[in-house]
């Protein structure tokens, strides 16, 4: 472990700990590594939502009574 990590403790279900060190069996990879790459993965995913958020921010809202106008006007085309 490099002098950069940081150690916590993580408490697990039962059954999830089981499934990750059946994963880290199989993968030949160690449990830190598995969770390391599920937390990047995860936060990675929040980034991108948090951009997609930031580049509509400026985009106009309409209220729910304009689509639902909207929507009657062009079912009856």
């Amino acid at each position: 472990m490099s002098a950069e990590t940081k150690r916590i403790t993580v408490n697990f279900d039962p059954e999830l700990y089981r499934a990750l060190l059946l994963k880290a069996a199989e993968t030949d990879r160690s449990l830190s590594d598995l969770v390391n790459e599920a937390v990047e993965i995860s936060l990675a995913e929040n980034a991108e939502d948090l951009e997609s958020f930031n580049q509509r921010a400026c985009e106009s809202n309409l209220s729910f009574k304009d689509v639902v106008k909207d929507l009657k006007r062009r079912r009856k085309t």
